[in-house]
C-alpha cells in the first residue's frame, strides 16, 4: 500500500474523533439545559404553591374582610366588648354535678368572685385564613399551617408561642391601619393590647356575670355547640344568639389557649404572663368537638405544654389592658 493510499484511508477515521467529542459536548449541554429547565419549572410550581398558600389575596370568604386580614365583616371587626365588673369563677358541684376538682376555689369555697376591667374579645376563634394572613408576612411559620385547610375553619396545630406571635402581629396591624374602628383605636391608644385571653377574661366572656354553666345557660345543648362529634366545623356553624355576649363556639369545636398558667385557684391575675417557661403548663378552655359534655362547660380547665401541636387546640384573641 502506498503512503498516499494510507493517508487517504485513515483520514476519515481521524475526523471521527473530534466529531464524536463535539457530539458528546452537545449532548451534555442538552442534558444540563433540560435539567436546569426542569428545576426552574419545579421551583416555579413551588413558588406558585407558596403564593397560593400564603397570600391573603388568594382567599375570599363570605362574612369576612379580605382587606382587613380576614377579620369578620362587622363594625368592630368581630371584637365584642365585655364590660368591667365582678363575675363568679369556678364551679359549685351542688349546681354543676360535672364539676372537676381543679375548678374548686379553695378548701373553704367552691367558687370565687373576680373583678376585671373591660376588654374586647373575638366573636369567633381565629381562622385559618386569618392565621395565613400572618404567615404570609412570616413565612418561617407557613409550614405549620395546613395549606389546604378551609379559610373559615379555626386554625389548629399551632403552639402557644405562635398564638402570641399572631396577636402581636395583629396589634401592629390595628395600630397602624387607618381603617381600624375608632372605638378600638381609642382603646388601643389608652393601653389596650392584643393577646390571647387570661382564663378569667375567657371565663367571664363564656358564662357572663351570673355564672351560668354553659354560654347559653345551664342545660347542655348540641344545638349551640359542636361537641361529641368527629369533626371540626367552620367558626359560627352552630349559631348561638342566646350565648353570653353573642360569642360563638365558646363550648366545643376547639380548645382555646389562654395566657394563664395552670395552677390551683384562687385565681391571681398577677400570674398571667406571656413569657415562656420550660416547666409551665398553660390553661386551655372550652373543650373541643371530640369532647364530652363535661369538658365543654364554661368553668372547665385543661392544661397544655407550650410546644404542643394538636388538631383539637386553637385560640381566640382579646384586646385588654394589662
Amino acid at each position: 500500500m502506498s503512503k498516499s493510499q494510507s493517508e487517504t484511508e485513515t483520514k476519515p477515521q481521524d475526523q471521527q474523533i473530534p466529531n464524536r467529542a463535539l457530539g458528546l459536548t452537545i449532548m451534555c449541554l442538552a442534558i444540563v439545559f433540560v435539567a436546569a429547565w426542569m428545576a426552574l419549572q419545579s421551583q416555579q410550581k413551588m413558588d406558585s404553591a407558596i403564593t397560593d398558600f400564603s397570600s391573603p389575596a388568594q382567599e375570599t370568604m363570605t362574612g369576612f374582610l379580605d382587606g382587613a386580614w380576614f377579620l369578620p365583616d362587622e363594625s368592630l371587626l368581630g371584637f365584642v366588648r365585655v364590660s368591667s365588673g365582678p363575675f363568679t369563677m369556678g364551679s359549685n358541684p351542688a349546681l354543676d354535678r360535672l364539676a372537676y376538682e381543679n375548678e374548686r376555689w379553695s378548701t373553704n369555697r367552691r367558687q370565687g368572685t373576680v373583678e376585671i376591667g373591660d376588654f374586647y374579645i373575638g366573636r369567633y376563634e381565629v381562622t385559618a385564613a386569618q392565621f395565613r394572613a400572618f404567615t404570609a408576612e412570616n413565612p418561617e411559620l407557613a409550614n405549620e399551617v395546613v395549606a389546604g385547610i378551609q379559610g373559615d375553619m379555626p386554625v389548629t396545630n399551632i403552639t402557644w408561642s405562635e398564638s402570641l406571635a399572631y396577636s402581636r402581629w395583629l396589634q401592629q396591624k390595628l395600630v397602624n391601619s387607618v381603617d381600624t374602628p375608632d372605638e378600638l383605636r381609642r382603646y388601643l391608644e389608652a393601653g389596650g393590647k392584643v393577646s390571647i385571653p387570661s382564663e378569667a377574661e375567657w371565663e367571664k366572656a363564656a358564662r357572663g356575670a351570673d355564672g351560668q354553666i354553659f354560654s347559653w345557660g345551664n342545660i347542655p345543648s348540641t344545638e349551640f355547640a359542636n361537641y361529641g362529634t368527629r369533626t371540626i366545623l367552620p367558626v359560627g356553624s352552630r349559631p348561638c344568639s342566646e350565648c353570653a355576649y353573642g360569642l360563638q363556639d365558646m363550648s366545643g369545636n376547639v380548645w382555646e389557649l389562654t395566657r394563664s398558667p395552670l395552677q390551683d385557684y384562687p385565681y391571681n391575675p398577677d400570674d398571667d404572663a406571656e413569657n415562656l417557661s420550660e416547666d409551665a403548663l398553660w390553661v386551655m378552655r372550652g373543650g373541643s368537638y371530640a369532647d364530652s359534655v363535661g369538658n365543654v362547660r364554661a368553668a372547665v380547665r385543661g392544661g397544655v405544654d407550650p410546644s404542643v401541636r394538636n388538631n383539637t387546640i386553637g385560640f381566640r384573641v382579646v384586646i385588654s389592658k394589662p
